[in-house]
Protein backbone atom coordinates (compact mmCIF):
# COMPACT_ATOMS: atom_id res chain seq x y z
CA UNK A 1 0.00 0.00 0.00
CA UNK A 2 1.41 3.48 -0.70
CA UNK A 3 -0.58 6.23 1.04
CA UNK A 4 -0.09 9.70 2.69
CA UNK A 5 1.95 9.64 5.62
CA UNK A 6 0.05 8.77 9.00
CA UNK A 7 -0.57 12.17 10.84
CA UNK A 8 -0.66 11.67 14.73
CA UNK A 9 -3.04 14.26 15.85
CA UNK A 10 -2.45 13.58 19.75
CA UNK A 11 1.17 13.06 20.75
CA UNK A 12 3.75 14.73 23.04
CA UNK A 13 7.12 14.24 20.88
CA UNK A 14 8.03 17.78 21.71
CA UNK A 15 11.75 17.48 19.92
CA UNK A 16 12.50 14.82 21.55
CA UNK A 17 14.68 12.61 19.33
CA UNK A 18 14.00 9.26 20.37
CA UNK A 19 10.43 9.38 20.54
CA UNK A 20 10.35 10.83 17.24
CA UNK A 21 12.21 7.84 15.62
CA UNK A 22 9.73 5.81 17.34
CA UNK A 23 6.94 7.94 15.77
CA UNK A 24 8.47 7.64 12.18
CA UNK A 25 8.55 3.76 12.66
CA UNK A 26 5.22 3.28 12.82
CA UNK A 27 4.81 5.15 9.52
CA UNK A 28 3.91 8.82 11.52
CA UNK A 29 5.65 11.65 8.97
CA UNK A 30 3.53 13.93 11.28
CA UNK A 31 3.10 14.84 15.01
CA UNK A 32 0.92 17.40 16.72
CA UNK A 33 2.49 18.17 20.13
CA UNK A 34 1.44 20.16 23.02
CA UNK A 35 -1.51 18.55 24.09
CA UNK A 36 -3.42 18.17 27.94
CA UNK A 37 -2.57 21.88 28.47
CA UNK A 38 1.79 20.95 28.23
CA UNK A 39 3.57 22.64 25.44
CA UNK A 40 6.49 25.18 24.51
CA UNK A 41 5.23 28.57 25.60
CA UNK A 42 7.84 30.10 22.53
CA UNK A 43 5.97 28.99 19.74
CA UNK A 44 7.76 31.03 17.50
CA UNK A 45 11.53 29.48 18.52
CA UNK A 46 9.80 25.86 18.40
CA UNK A 47 9.30 26.56 14.64
CA UNK A 48 12.19 28.60 13.87
CA UNK A 49 14.71 26.13 15.82
CA UNK A 50 13.27 23.18 13.55
CA UNK A 51 13.02 25.50 10.37
CA UNK A 52 16.87 25.52 10.89
CA UNK A 53 18.13 22.29 11.92
CA UNK A 54 15.20 19.47 10.32
CA UNK A 55 13.84 16.94 12.71
CA UNK A 56 13.22 13.38 12.38
CA UNK A 57 9.22 13.92 11.58
CA UNK A 58 7.15 17.04 10.99
CA UNK A 59 6.11 19.11 13.51
CA UNK A 60 2.44 20.70 14.46
CA UNK A 61 2.19 22.75 18.15
CA UNK A 62 -0.97 23.52 20.23
CA UNK A 63 -0.62 25.90 22.77
CA UNK A 64 -1.02 24.53 26.00
CA UNK A 65 -3.53 26.10 29.27
CA UNK A 66 -3.79 24.01 31.78
CA UNK A 67 -0.35 23.10 33.23
CA UNK A 68 2.04 25.42 31.01
CA UNK A 69 -0.05 28.58 30.55
CA UNK A 70 -1.05 28.85 33.83
CA UNK A 71 2.25 28.18 35.58
CA UNK A 72 3.54 30.99 33.45
CA UNK A 73 0.94 33.39 34.80
CA UNK A 74 1.75 31.66 38.59
CA UNK A 75 -1.98 30.03 38.27
CA UNK A 76 0.35 27.19 39.99
CA UNK A 77 -2.62 25.54 42.16
CA UNK A 78 -4.44 23.44 40.18
CA UNK A 79 -7.59 23.17 42.47
CA UNK A 80 -8.38 26.83 42.27
CA UNK A 81 -9.32 29.57 39.07
CA UNK A 82 -7.04 31.81 38.09
CA UNK A 83 -7.26 35.77 38.61
CA UNK A 84 -8.66 38.19 36.13
CA UNK A 85 -5.18 39.71 35.82
CA UNK A 86 -3.68 35.92 35.10
CA UNK A 87 -6.61 35.10 32.22
CA UNK A 88 -6.00 38.31 30.56
CA UNK A 89 -2.59 37.30 30.29
CA UNK A 90 -3.10 33.83 28.99
CA UNK A 91 -5.21 35.24 26.38
CA UNK A 92 -2.68 37.76 25.43
CA UNK A 93 0.05 34.52 25.06
CA UNK A 94 -2.70 32.37 23.13
CA UNK A 95 -3.00 35.30 20.59
CA UNK A 96 0.65 35.64 20.29
CA UNK A 97 0.94 31.69 20.14
CA UNK A 98 -1.86 31.83 17.06
CA UNK A 99 -0.16 34.88 15.26
CA UNK A 100 3.18 32.66 15.40
CA UNK A 101 1.75 29.45 13.74
CA UNK A 102 0.58 27.04 16.93
CA UNK A 103 -2.83 25.08 15.44
CA UNK A 104 -4.71 25.02 18.55
CA UNK A 105 -5.33 25.67 21.79
CA UNK A 106 -4.82 22.20 24.42
CA UNK A 107 -7.07 21.98 27.74
CA UNK A 108 -6.11 19.44 30.24
CA UNK A 109 -8.36 20.12 32.64
CA UNK A 110 -8.17 16.83 34.31
CA UNK A 111 -4.55 18.28 35.20
CA UNK A 112 -6.21 21.47 36.52
CA UNK A 113 -9.57 20.76 37.35
CA UNK A 114 -9.88 24.10 39.31
CA UNK A 115 -10.06 25.92 36.14
CA UNK A 116 -12.77 28.12 35.63
CA UNK A 117 -15.35 28.71 33.10
CA UNK A 118 -14.14 31.99 32.28
CA UNK A 119 -10.86 30.66 31.66
CA UNK A 120 -12.20 27.68 29.50
CA UNK A 121 -14.55 30.02 27.36
CA UNK A 122 -12.71 32.80 26.90
CA UNK A 123 -9.62 31.21 25.67
CA UNK A 124 -11.73 28.94 23.36
CA UNK A 125 -13.14 32.08 22.01
CA UNK A 126 -9.84 32.96 20.63
CA UNK A 127 -9.55 29.51 18.93
CA UNK A 128 -12.58 30.05 17.26
CA UNK A 129 -11.65 33.30 16.12
CA UNK A 130 -8.82 32.37 15.00
CA UNK A 131 -10.40 29.17 13.16
CA UNK A 132 -8.47 26.70 15.48
CA UNK A 133 -8.87 23.33 17.13
CA UNK A 134 -9.42 23.39 21.04
CA UNK A 135 -8.00 20.09 22.02
CA UNK A 136 -9.64 18.90 25.11
CA UNK A 137 -8.46 16.41 27.86
CA UNK A 138 -12.11 16.20 29.85
CA UNK A 139 -12.19 17.17 33.75
CA UNK A 140 -13.14 13.96 34.34
CA UNK A 141 -14.69 13.31 37.67
CA UNK A 142 -14.79 9.66 37.79
CA UNK A 143 -14.30 6.64 34.75
CA UNK A 144 -18.05 6.93 33.93
CA UNK A 145 -18.93 10.35 33.79
CA UNK A 146 -20.64 12.22 31.41
CA UNK A 147 -21.00 15.96 32.55
CA UNK A 148 -17.05 16.24 31.32
CA UNK A 149 -18.19 15.57 28.00
CA UNK A 150 -21.24 17.85 28.41
CA UNK A 151 -18.88 20.66 29.07
CA UNK A 152 -16.60 20.04 25.89
CA UNK A 153 -20.03 20.21 23.86
CA UNK A 154 -20.99 23.98 26.17
CA UNK A 155 -17.63 25.22 25.29
CA UNK A 156 -18.20 24.21 21.10
CA UNK A 157 -21.76 25.73 21.39
CA UNK A 158 -21.31 28.95 23.64
CA UNK A 159 -17.58 29.77 21.73
CA UNK A 160 -18.19 28.96 18.50
CA UNK A 161 -14.78 26.60 18.95
CA UNK A 162 -14.27 23.55 16.66
CA UNK A 163 -13.71 20.42 19.39
CA UNK A 164 -10.96 17.45 19.53
CA UNK A 165 -11.74 15.42 22.26
CA UNK A 166 -8.25 13.81 23.51
CA UNK A 167 -7.81 9.79 23.68
CA UNK A 168 -11.74 9.14 23.64
CA UNK A 169 -11.01 5.27 25.01
CA UNK A 170 -8.99 6.44 28.03
CA UNK A 171 -11.83 9.31 28.62
CA UNK A 172 -14.71 6.93 28.17
CA UNK A 173 -14.12 3.31 27.37
CA UNK A 174 -14.90 2.11 30.46
CA UNK A 175 -18.47 0.93 30.01
CA UNK A 176 -19.89 4.33 28.89
CA UNK A 177 -18.79 4.24 25.16
CA UNK A 178 -22.19 3.72 24.01
CA UNK A 179 -23.80 6.46 25.67
CA UNK A 180 -20.57 9.07 25.27
CA UNK A 181 -20.76 8.38 21.12
CA UNK A 182 -24.43 9.25 21.68
CA UNK A 183 -23.70 12.70 23.30
CA UNK A 184 -21.16 13.46 20.21
CA UNK A 185 -23.92 12.28 17.58
CA UNK A 186 -26.08 14.71 19.17
CA UNK A 187 -24.36 17.57 18.97
CA UNK A 188 -22.84 17.01 15.50
CA UNK A 189 -26.44 16.83 14.54
CA UNK A 190 -27.45 20.29 16.01
CA UNK A 191 -24.27 21.64 13.64
CA UNK A 192 -21.28 21.64 16.55
CA UNK A 193 -17.59 20.27 14.89
CA UNK A 194 -17.03 17.50 17.46
CA UNK A 195 -14.25 15.02 16.43
CA UNK A 196 -12.46 12.89 18.58
CA UNK A 197 -8.75 10.55 18.58
CA UNK A 198 -8.07 7.46 20.23
CA UNK A 199 -5.39 5.20 20.63
CA UNK A 200 -4.94 1.15 20.25
CA UNK A 201 -4.87 0.10 24.06
CA UNK A 202 -7.60 0.75 27.39
CA UNK A 203 -4.32 1.63 29.89
CA UNK A 204 -3.37 5.04 29.78
CA UNK A 205 0.16 6.69 31.40
CA UNK A 206 0.56 9.83 33.00
CA UNK A 207 2.39 10.95 36.21
CA UNK A 208 2.21 9.79 39.54
CA UNK A 209 2.03 13.30 40.69
CA UNK A 210 -1.01 14.46 38.69
CA UNK A 211 -4.05 15.49 40.81
CA UNK A 212 -5.98 12.35 39.67
CA UNK A 213 -3.52 10.26 41.77
CA UNK A 214 -5.00 12.24 44.82
CA UNK A 215 -6.28 9.38 47.38
CA UNK A 216 -9.59 11.22 47.28
CA UNK A 217 -9.66 10.76 43.12
CA UNK A 218 -8.36 7.21 43.65
CA UNK A 219 -11.11 6.25 46.23
CA UNK A 220 -13.92 7.96 43.97
CA UNK A 221 -12.52 6.24 40.69
CA UNK A 222 -12.22 2.71 42.55
CA UNK A 223 -8.16 2.30 41.68
CA UNK A 224 -6.54 0.13 43.64
CA UNK A 225 -2.70 0.35 43.88
CA UNK A 226 -2.16 -2.33 42.13
CA UNK A 227 -3.94 -1.12 39.49
CA UNK A 228 -1.23 0.81 38.42
CA UNK A 229 1.96 0.13 36.90
CA UNK A 230 5.01 2.38 37.38
CA UNK A 231 6.93 2.69 33.42
CA UNK A 232 9.62 5.03 34.44
CA UNK A 233 12.67 5.06 37.61
CA UNK A 234 14.01 3.30 39.78
CA UNK A 235 10.22 1.24 40.09
CA UNK A 236 10.09 0.76 36.75
CA UNK A 237 8.26 -2.56 36.11
CA UNK A 238 7.10 -2.25 39.37
CA UNK A 239 3.03 -2.41 40.66
CA UNK A 240 2.75 0.34 42.87
CA UNK A 241 2.24 -0.72 46.92
CA UNK A 242 1.72 2.26 49.23
CA UNK A 243 4.99 2.49 50.45
CA UNK A 244 6.16 3.53 46.34
CA UNK A 245 2.93 5.08 46.24
CA UNK A 246 3.86 8.24 48.63
CA UNK A 247 7.78 7.82 47.93
CA UNK A 248 6.85 8.71 44.01
CA UNK A 249 4.40 11.40 45.24
CA UNK A 250 6.54 13.10 47.58
CA UNK A 251 10.00 12.52 45.52
CA UNK A 252 9.53 11.91 42.14
CA UNK A 253 5.71 13.17 40.68
CA UNK A 254 7.22 13.19 37.44
CA UNK A 255 7.12 9.08 37.39
CA UNK A 256 5.42 7.93 34.58
CA UNK A 257 2.71 5.08 35.24
CA UNK A 258 0.01 2.83 33.53
CA UNK A 259 -3.25 2.59 34.84
CA UNK A 260 -5.00 -0.73 33.81
CA UNK A 261 -8.47 -0.41 33.28
CA UNK A 262 -10.99 0.21 30.44
CA UNK A 263 -12.95 -2.36 27.90
CA UNK A 264 -10.82 -3.21 24.90
CA UNK A 265 -13.99 -3.78 22.61
CA UNK A 266 -15.02 -0.28 23.22
CA UNK A 267 -11.59 1.20 21.89
CA UNK A 268 -12.81 -0.31 18.29
CA UNK A 269 -16.46 1.03 19.09
CA UNK A 270 -14.39 4.14 19.16
CA UNK A 271 -12.68 4.03 16.07
CA UNK A 272 -15.19 2.95 13.80
CA UNK A 273 -16.81 6.24 14.06
CA UNK A 274 -16.81 8.43 11.02
CA UNK A 275 -15.07 11.57 13.20
CA UNK A 276 -13.24 9.01 14.97
CA UNK A 277 -8.74 9.29 14.82
CA UNK A 278 -6.20 7.13 15.55
CA UNK A 279 -4.06 8.30 17.68
CA UNK A 280 -0.39 7.61 20.09
CA UNK A 281 -0.30 9.96 22.71
CA UNK A 282 3.11 8.99 22.81
CA UNK A 283 5.69 11.04 25.42
CA UNK A 284 9.07 10.98 26.39
CA UNK A 285 11.08 8.10 27.81
CA UNK A 286 14.03 6.10 27.79
CA UNK A 287 15.13 2.94 25.80
CA UNK A 288 12.85 0.09 27.59
CA UNK A 289 10.27 2.66 29.52
CA UNK A 290 7.03 3.85 28.82
CA UNK A 291 4.08 2.13 27.30
CA UNK A 292 3.81 0.34 24.30
CA UNK A 293 1.81 3.08 22.51
CA UNK A 294 4.69 4.63 21.84
CA UNK A 295 5.95 2.12 19.04
CA UNK A 296 2.94 0.34 18.33
CA UNK A 297 -0.41 2.38 18.06
CA UNK A 298 -0.42 2.80 13.99
CA UNK A 299 0.17 -0.94 13.48
CA UNK A 300 -2.04 -1.89 15.61
CA UNK A 301 -4.66 0.65 14.52
CA UNK A 302 -4.13 -1.50 10.75
CA UNK A 303 -3.85 -4.66 11.92
CA UNK A 304 -6.80 -4.71 14.03
CA UNK A 305 -9.11 -2.64 12.23
CA UNK A 306 -8.38 -4.15 8.85
CA UNK A 307 -6.76 -7.28 8.25
CA UNK A 308 -8.19 -9.01 12.00
CA UNK A 309 -11.35 -7.92 12.60
CA UNK A 310 -12.61 -5.87 9.23
CA UNK A 311 -13.98 -3.01 10.95
CA UNK A 312 -12.80 -0.69 8.46
CA UNK A 313 -12.07 -1.57 5.11
CA UNK A 314 -8.39 0.15 3.61
CA UNK A 315 -9.37 3.15 2.00
CA UNK A 316 -11.51 4.09 5.89
CA UNK A 317 -8.85 3.45 7.85
CA UNK A 318 -5.79 4.89 5.45
CA UNK A 319 -8.94 8.12 5.68
CA UNK A 320 -9.27 8.21 9.42
CA UNK A 321 -4.83 8.54 9.79
CA UNK A 322 -4.17 11.08 6.94
CA UNK A 323 -7.40 12.92 5.39
CA UNK A 324 -9.27 13.05 8.64
CA UNK A 325 -6.48 14.88 11.16
CA UNK A 326 -5.39 17.21 8.06
CA UNK A 327 -8.75 18.43 7.76
CA UNK A 328 -9.11 18.91 11.14
CA UNK A 329 -6.05 20.83 11.51
CA UNK A 330 -6.10 22.58 8.63
CA UNK A 331 -2.91 21.30 7.05
CA UNK A 332 -3.80 21.86 3.72
CA UNK A 333 -0.95 20.66 1.91
CA UNK A 334 -1.01 16.95 3.67
CA UNK A 335 -3.18 13.73 3.94
CA UNK A 336 -3.15 13.37 0.09
CA UNK A 337 -1.29 12.17 -2.55
CA UNK A 338 -1.51 14.98 -5.49
CA UNK A 339 0.57 17.28 -6.91
CA UNK A 340 1.87 20.37 -5.10
CA UNK A 341 1.51 18.22 -1.50
CA UNK A 342 4.40 18.09 0.51
CA UNK A 343 5.21 14.30 -0.50
CA UNK A 344 4.91 12.42 3.15
CA UNK A 345 4.62 9.37 2.25
CA UNK A 346 4.45 5.77 3.63
CA UNK A 347 4.83 2.46 1.75
CA UNK A 348 3.41 -0.38 3.68
CA UNK A 349 2.24 -4.34 3.69
CA UNK A 350 -1.10 -4.63 5.30
CA UNK A 351 -1.15 -7.99 5.34
CA UNK A 352 2.36 -7.95 7.59
CA UNK A 353 2.01 -4.97 9.29
CA UNK A 354 2.17 -6.11 12.71
CA UNK A 355 2.80 -3.97 16.51
CA UNK A 356 5.17 -6.14 18.26
CA UNK A 357 5.60 -3.25 21.34
CA UNK A 358 4.03 -4.63 24.76
CA UNK A 359 5.04 -3.95 28.84
CA UNK A 360 8.24 -4.62 29.38
CA UNK A 361 9.36 -4.38 25.35
CA UNK A 362 7.38 -1.01 24.74
CA UNK A 363 9.79 0.28 22.04
CA UNK A 364 9.74 -2.54 19.90
CA UNK A 365 9.89 -1.63 16.74
CA UNK A 366 6.62 -2.51 14.47
CA UNK A 367 6.82 -5.23 11.13
CA UNK A 368 5.55 -4.16 7.91
CA UNK A 369 6.08 -0.43 7.02
CA UNK A 370 8.59 -0.62 4.27
CA UNK A 371 9.23 2.99 3.22
CA UNK A 372 8.46 6.47 4.77
CA UNK A 373 9.28 9.68 3.02
CA UNK A 374 9.26 13.02 4.76
CA UNK A 375 8.53 15.80 2.40
CA UNK A 376 10.08 13.78 -0.55
CA UNK A 377 13.45 12.65 1.12
CA UNK A 378 13.62 8.83 1.99
CA UNK A 379 13.88 8.70 5.58
CA UNK A 380 13.29 4.98 6.16
CA UNK A 381 13.93 1.99 4.69
CA UNK A 382 13.09 -1.66 5.50
CA UNK A 383 13.64 -0.51 9.12
CA UNK A 384 17.13 1.63 8.48
CA UNK A 385 16.80 5.11 9.22
CA UNK A 386 18.32 7.18 6.37
CA UNK A 387 17.66 10.42 6.47
CA UNK A 388 17.04 12.25 10.41
CA UNK A 389 16.71 15.58 9.31
CA UNK A 390 14.23 16.03 6.28
CA UNK A 391 10.99 16.76 9.34
CA UNK A 392 9.93 20.02 8.30
CA UNK A 393 8.10 22.76 11.05
CA UNK A 394 4.59 23.38 10.23
CA UNK A 395 2.86 26.46 11.14
CA UNK A 396 -0.92 27.23 11.07
CA UNK A 397 -1.62 30.14 9.18
CA UNK A 398 -4.85 29.58 8.17
CA UNK A 399 -7.98 29.30 9.37
CA UNK A 400 -9.19 25.98 9.55
CA UNK A 401 -12.77 26.72 8.33
CA UNK A 402 -11.10 28.23 5.19
CA UNK A 403 -9.81 24.67 4.37
CA UNK A 404 -11.32 22.42 1.63
CA UNK A 405 -10.64 18.74 0.83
Amino acid sequence: MVCPGFIDIHGHVDWDDYCGELSLRQGITTTVGGNCGLSPLDINSFFAAQEKQGFIVNQAELIGHSISLREEVGATDPLKPATPEQLRQMEYLVEKAFEEGACGLSLGLAYAPGSSNDEIMNLSKIAARYGRIVAVDTRMITGIDMYSLVEVIAIARQTGARIQVSHFVYQYGTGVMEEALSVINRARFEGLDIRFDSGMYTQWATHIGAVLFNEEYMETNGWKLDDILVITGKYNGQRLTMDIYHELRTHHPHTAVVVFTGIEEEIYMALNHPYGMPSTDTGTYLPGEGHPQIAGSFPRYFKKMVTERYELNIMEAVRKATLLPAETLGFTSKGRLRKGMDADIVVFDIKNINDKAVFGQPNAHPEGIDYVFLNGKLALAKGELVDTKAGKAVRCNKPVYDFQI
